[in-house]
């Protein structure tokens, strides 16, 4: 039997003020070419792999 899943907790105060900053903060940030590309072969062999 499965376990089951807890109800994820509402942030509020500095909590939700210090998540929202990271947000804003990581919104502009790129990912290198490099890796982008990694994970797209990755994702494709993946899928190729798969068996749907």
């Amino acid at each position: 039997m499965a376990t089951p899943i807890r109800e994820t907790p509402v942030l509020s105060g500095k909590d939700s003020e210090r998540f929202l900053k990271d947000i804003r903060a990581n919104e502009s940030k790129r990912v290198p070419q490099k890796d982008y590309d990694r994970a797209v072969r990755t994702y494709n062999k993946l899928m190729k792999n798969a068996k749907l």
